[in-house]
């Protein structure tokens, strides 16, 4: 291959990595590409859930062909993608970056979108993919503030999620070995074992309460009590922290037009090992700072500032701040 012709097939892989990916809103291609995956999916996910109608049988064939042509179209697109992937992660070799997208996320999931087209007539585990295609509406989602500011939240408050549920799981074990000891003998084909008595304490805990299994002595009753009001902190425990986070990030994004409003339309940051930016992602810069970032110079290369592309130090960060003069 020429020298032209090799830089007119990466100009050719380069525009379909930007067409494919979902956020430009100003390329009309991208937009559009965008909102015709949108309605594949959403028809998709329509004539899965229709086919499960036994009065709509006069209609199978017609779902059955829809099927096939978004399936079809998933199909293309995933190839799109793993041929585009060393754009998405120009840090990596092509065979590399072929294999990172292919156990990413997306990969993943697209992967788990297709697959089950093929192999429905196989094993039961491939017939309960179908399920996955559903995952693909967070894909409609990935790129927008809404989505960022509920990662962000989940990252940010992970240490304190995960200390509450591991509250949660202590007290499900502790409640569930004392239901199964003060019942036990009274229901003997109820609480079974200490497995009949996990399902019991969940119930509780969380405050469902479905009545299937219940204590008939003093004592599990008299522990079913305190459990249960024990269940409203345990819930209320995780509800606060990820509200609190809410109530923060939102806050940050109402002033972050203080922070870096000595930025006009479009401006440049070095990042040093005292910035704020230092191993943020993209996501959350854009998120936290309410800016865009254009894109990422670094070491001489440069990155398309994709959400999950982390920023390091001696990064050079082009971006446009249009949302901050309008907020001004």
């Amino acid at each position: 291959m020429s020298k032209t012709d090799n830089t007119s097939y990466r100009k050719a892989k380069r525009r379909t990595h930007n067409i494919i990916q979902i956020g430009n809103r100003e390329d009309f291609p991208s937009f559009a590409f965008d909102v015709f995956i949108v309605i594949v999916i959403v028809l998709n996910i329509l004539v899965t859930f229709l086919g499960t109608f036994d009065e709509l049988e006069r209609f199978f064939t017609a779902f059955t062909i829809t099927e096939a042509i978004t399936m079809g179209i998933f199909s293309v697109e995933y190839a799109l993608r793993i041929w585009t992937a060393d754009i998405l992660y120009p840090n990596f070799r092509s065979i590399r970056s072929r294999i990172k997208f292919l156990f990413s996320f997306d990969g993943i999931v697209d992967l788990l979108t297709i697959l089950p087209f093929f192999f429905l007539s196989g094993f039961i585990v491939f017939r309960m993919l179908r399920v996955v295609r559903i995952l693909r509406l967070f894909r409609i989602n990935a790129q927008y503030d809404s989505f960022n500011v509920i990662k962000t939240v989940l990252v940010e408050k992970r240490n304190q999620i995960a200390s509450s549920v591991f509250i949660i799981i202590v007290l499900m074990l502790a409640s569930s070995l004392g239901i199964y000891s003060a019942e036990h003998n009274a229901q003997p084909e109820v609480f079974k074992n200490a497995f009949s008595g996990i399902w019991w304490s969940v119930s509780t805990l969380l405050t469902v309460g479905y009545g299937d299994i219940y204590p008939i002595t003093t004592v599990g009753k008299i522990m079913g009590i305190l459990i249960a009001f024990l269940g409203v902190g345990v819930v209320a425990i995780p509800t606060g922290i990820i509200s609190a986070g809410f109530v923060e990030q939102y806050t940050k994004n109402e002033h972050s037009h203080e922070r870096i409003n000595d930025i006009k339309e479009v401006g440049e940051i070095l990042v040093n090992k005292d910035s704020p930016f230092r191993k943020k992602s993209v996501s959350e810069i854009e998120t936290g700072y309410d800016t865009k970032i254009i894109v990422i110079l670094r070491e001489g290369l440069t990155i398309i500032p994709n959400p999950d592309v982390k920023v390091k130090d001696k990064d050079i960060l082009i971006l446009s701040c249009k949302r901050i003069e309008k907020q001004q």
